[in-house]
């Protein structure tokens, strides 16, 4: 019967890097059950990082970007002995555990049904990384704008006015109607234009050897969520990526 396990035995290359973007399943449907802020609760966006913290220590990737309910990995050694199916299915079971087991922490009211997270792997060569990334911070740049359009819109219209509104309202347009309105997005906060990213850093330790009787300095690995993050550039990048 092992015979019938389709594509179970199918690896991903030893000589690329992936990268894992993770999803959240009907997660708007999830926003309007527990009353999310709008347009950007800090809560759930704390809880987005605690589940990517989780993933950093289970599968060590080397860099890990989130907004909104989006986290993408970036992973140079390949788990699972590279067998896809066992990535896409632990990393986004994981992924949803981690979620609900955190959840408790921000909120108070209880889940309406069990949380999923969908696991798409991406193939890449190092000199294709920024790109990925540029355009996922981008996609967070404009889940920026359309958040604050229609959060603007709806304090001023219906819910069912407010999305006729902005239907094929160009980004442009709805920064435009939103300077307008006395609201610059260039002056929110980082973290809702570009997203956050979690990755190691070393931090230095001062100490003092008894034995040798001498000072002692050693560094060791820290996270780091960095809620102030640039443009991304190859600059950024250059430290995440090895050279092949």
């Amino acid at each position: 019967m092992k015979d019938y396990e389709l594509y179970s035995e199918l690896k991903i290359p030893k000589s690329s890097y992936i990268i894992l973007r993770l999803d959240g399943r009907s997660f708007h449907t999830l926003a309007d059950k527990i009353n999310l802020e709008k347009p950007y609760d800090k809560n759930f966006l704390n809880l987005m990082i605690d589940v990517s913290e989780d993933i950093l220590k289970e599968f060590s990737p080397s860099f890990i970007y989130t907004f909104s309910d989006e986290i993408n990995i970036l992973l140079k050694e390949i788990p699972f002995n590279q067998r896809l199916e066992k990535i896409d299915s632990i990393v986004a079971s994981f992924t949803s555990s981690s979620f609900t087991l955190n959840y408790n922490k921000y909120f108070n009211k209880e889940l309406y049904k069990p949380i999923a997270f969908d696991c798409r792997v991406i193939l890449l060569n190092s000199n294709e990384i920024l790109d990925y990334f540029k355009w996922r911070q981008d996609e967070a740049w404009i889940n920026c704008i359309n958040s604050h359009g229609i959060s603007y819109l709806k304090s001023k219209f219906s819910p069912k006015k407010a999305n006729e509104k902005i239907k094929g309202l160009k980004s442009s347009d709805i920064h435009e109607m939103l300077f307008k309105e006395g609201i610059n997005l260039n002056n929110v906060d980082n973290w809702k234009k570009r997203g956050v990213a979690l990755y190691k850093r070393k931090k230095k330790i001062e100490g003092f050897n008894k034995k040798e009787n001498k000072n002692t300095t050693s560094y060791r690995n820290y996270i780091y969520k960095d809620f102030d993050l640039p443009i991304f550039s190859d600059n950024f990048f250059n430290k995440f990526i090895q050279s092949d």
